[in-house]
C-alpha cells in the first residue's frame, strides 16, 4: 500500500523512526562533502580566509536531540576531518528548554552558527530573525530533490526556504503487554474511555509491585499533551493543537473533551504518583523497568529502548485511542520538513552551508533512516533506504491512517497556555466549558493581531476533510 504525501507517493515499507528528544551532549570537530551530497560545493570566503591565517573557522551547531547524537558526533568527526577547509564544527546537545536557551544565545550574542529545526520552533525562530535563509545556496539538484517538501509555514516563510526535509515522525501509544495480560486486557484501548478502564485495571493489579496503569511527561504540560492529545484529536477528526481548520479559528472544545479522560485517570490514582514533576526520560525508566502500562510519545521509542533505556519487558506500539473509538481522521506525521538550519548572526554562513549541505548528503540521509533515527520522507532518500531492524518498530510504520496535516498558526495568547490552563483543571478541577471558551477568546484575538501584523496568514477551508487532510 502506497500513500500520497503532498503529491509524494511514500512506501509504506517505511519505517517509523526514533526522533525528538533533548540531552546532554558535547562537541565533536567535522567536515568534508559526502557521497550524493546535493549541489556543487566551492569554496567559502571565511574559509578561504580561515587557509590564509591557519586557523580554523569554528562552528557551534547546536539541536534538543539526544537519540541519534552517537551518529551525529561520527559525521561530524568525519566532516572534521576531511571538508578540507579547516571548518570545525562543535556539537552541544541540551536536554531541556533548548527555545529558551536559543533565545538567551541570540539575545547576548553568543548564537550558534547551525541549529536543529523542527515544526515547533521553526515559526518562532523565523519571526525573531534568528534564521538565515538558505535560497541562495538552493541548486537545480537540490531543487529537485527536496522542492516537492517544501511547506509553507514550516519551511518555508514569505517565500523563503529557511530549512530542508529530512524525516518525519510517528506517534502511537506505547504499552506494556505483560501488564495489560495480568490485569486480563486482551488488547490496547481503542476509545479513551477503554484507555481509563484499562489503566484502572493494570493500577489495581500491580499497585502492590509499584505499577501503574498511565503516565506523561507532565513536568512539561505541553511536552506532555503534544505526544498525545495531539494525536489522540487527528484520529478523531480534529486538528490536534486546537485549531480548527475549517474556520480558521481556533476551538479547544474538543480539546477539552479528552482532557476529561486525562482527569478521570489523575482521579482514580491510575497515574504514576510524581507524573506531575516527570520529564520524559524518568518515565522512560520506569517503563523499561515494567512500572507504567501505558503512555503516548513519538516514533523515538524503539531506538530508546535499544540504546539508552535497553528492557526485556514486553511491549509494542500502536495506534492512540479516540474520543469514541471509531477513526475520523489521520494519525498526524510530525516534525516532517525541517531538520537544519543557519544562524542569521553567523558570521561563517557559507561555511556552515558547507556542513549544512554535507549533513543533507544521501549516504547520510539514508542510513539516518535505516539506523531507525526516524521515517525517510525525501522520495530519492525513500527509494534507497532499506526498512531499519529495530525492536518494537513494527508498531510506528508508516500506514493508511498516517498522513501529514496542514499547519496550524503559531500564536501566543495573553495570559495562560492551553496546555498550562487544561493541566491545571487536569489536577484542581473546574469548569473544563469555561476554560475551553476563554482559551478560545485569548487564542483568537491573538490570531486576529498576528493577522493584522503580517506574521500569519489564515485561509478557512469550511471542505476540509481530516481523512484526506492534505487533499490527497
Amino acid at each position: 500500500m502506497q500513500k500520497k504525501w503532498l503529491g509524494l507517493s511514500l512506501s509504506l515499507m517505511l519505517a517509523a523512526g526514533i526522533a525528538g528528544c533533548g540531552g546532554n551532549g558535547n562537541n565533536n570537530k567535522s567536515g568534508g562533502a559526502a557521497e550524493g551530497t546535493p549541489g556543487a560545493a566551492t569554496a567559502s570566503p571565511a574559509a578561504s580566509a580561515a587557509a590564509e591565517t591557519g586557523e580554523p573557522v569554528q562552528l557551534k551547531y547546536w539541536t534538543d536531540d539526544r537519540h541519534d547524537q552517537e551518529y551525529i558526533k561520527e559525521l561530524i568527526n568525519k566532516f572534521n576531518e576531511t571538508n578540507g577547509e579547516n571548518i570545525q564544527v562543535e556539537l552541544t546537545v541540551m536536554s531541556e528548554n533548548y527555545a529558551q536557551s536559543v533565545d538567551i544565545a541570540f539575545t547576548s550574542n553568543q548564537a550558534p552558527d547551525i541549529l536543529r529545526l523542527k515544526s515547533g520552533n521553526t515559526p518562532e525562530f523565523v519571526k525573531k530573525g534568528y534564521l538565515a535563509p538558505i535560497d541562495g545556496h538552493l541548486t537545480d539538484e537540490i531543487k529537485t530533490k527536496f522542492g516537492s517538501l517544501l511547506i509553507d509555514n514550516v519551511n518555508r516563510f514569505d517565500g523563503k526556504v529557511y530549512s530542508l526535509a529530512n524525516t518525519g515522525l510517528t506517534l502511537r501509544l506505547i504499552y506494556n503487554k505483560d501488564l495489560f495480560a495480568k490485569a486480563g486486557i486482551a488488547n490496547p484501548p481503542v476509545s479513551l474511555q477503554e484507555m481509563v478502564d484499562d489503566a484502572k485495571k493494570i493500577t489495581e493489579a500491580g499497585k502492590s509491585e509499584g505499577v501503574y496503569g498511565f503516565a506523561l511527561n507532565f513536568k512539561s504540560p505541553k511536552a506532555a499533551f503534544d505526544r498525545s492529545i495531539r494525536e489522540i484529536l487527528s484520529l478523531s477528526g480534529y486538528q490536534g493543537l486546537g485549531f480548527d481548520l475549517k474556520t480558521g479559528q481556533f476551538d479547544f472544545a474538543p480539546y477539552s473533551q479528552v482532557i476529561e479522560y486525562f482527569k478521570q485517570m489523575y482521579e482514580d490514582r491510575s497515574i504514576l504518583p510524581g507524573a506531575e514533576t516527570l520529564d520524559i526520560d524518568p518515565l522512560r525508566a520506569q517503563f523499561a523497568a515494567g512500572k507504567i502500562g501505558m503512555y503516548l510519545s513519538f516514533s523515538t521509542e524503539p531506538g530508546v529502548y535499544q540504546d539508552q533505556f535497553p528492557t526485556e519487558i514486553n511491549w509494542a506500539g500502536t495506534l492512540a485511542p479516540t474520543l469514541d473509538g471509531q477513526i475520523k481522521g489521520t494519525s498526524e506525521i510530525v516534525s516532517a520538513g525541517t531538520w537544519l538550519g543557519i544562524s542569521a548572526k553567523s558570521a561563517h554562513q557559507e561555511a556552515a552551508w558547507k556542513f549544512m549541505q554535507y549533513m543533507y548528503g544521501d549516504d547520510i540521509l539514508k542510513t539516518y533512516h535505516e539506523k531507525g533515527f526516524g521515517i525517510a520522507v525525501v522520495p530519492s532518500i525513500v527509494e534507497q533506504a532499506k526498512k531499519p531492524e529495530i525492536g518494537g518498530m513494527e508498531g510506528f510504520l508508516v500506514g493508511e491512517h498516517d498522513s501529514l496535516w496542514p499547519a496550524a498558526p503559531n500564536v501566543t495568547p495573553e495570559g495562560a497556555t492551553y496546555a498550562d490552563a487544561f493541566f491545571k483543571y487536569m489536577l484542581s478541577g473546574g469548569d473544563a466549558k469555561a476554560i475551553a471558551a476563554d482559551l478560545n477568546t485569548r487564542y483568537n484575538d491573538a490570531l486576529s493581531k498576528a493577522v493584522e501584523k503580517g506574521e500569519v496568514t489564515v485561509t478557512p477551508d469550511p471542505a476540509f476533510d481530516p481523512m484526506k487532510p492534505q487533499g490527497e
